[in-house]
């Protein structure tokens, strides 16, 4: 099912940072996300649930200049 909230996201595991592009356009960096968290995040019915429950206040995020 498509987001409302979340346009596409992707996760380095070699970094452990998760880049979320919103539906906005507007574009964060999380930082220090562990590979678990990434793979509930795929498997969630709701990513901007999950996201707002498990990683909105929970990590440190860098804003990015442009959705990639």
């Amino acid at each position: 099912m498509p987001s409302t909230v979340i346009r596409s996201f992707k996760y380095d595991a070699d970094s452990r940072k998760l880049l979320i592009v919103f539906q906005s356009g507007r574009c964060y960096t999380y930082q220090n996300v562990p590979a678990e968290t990434y793979t509930a995040m795929q498997n969630s019915f709701s990513k901007g649930e999950f996201f707002n429950a498990h990683i909105r206040d929970n990590f440190s995020f860098v804003r990015e200049s442009a959705a990639t």
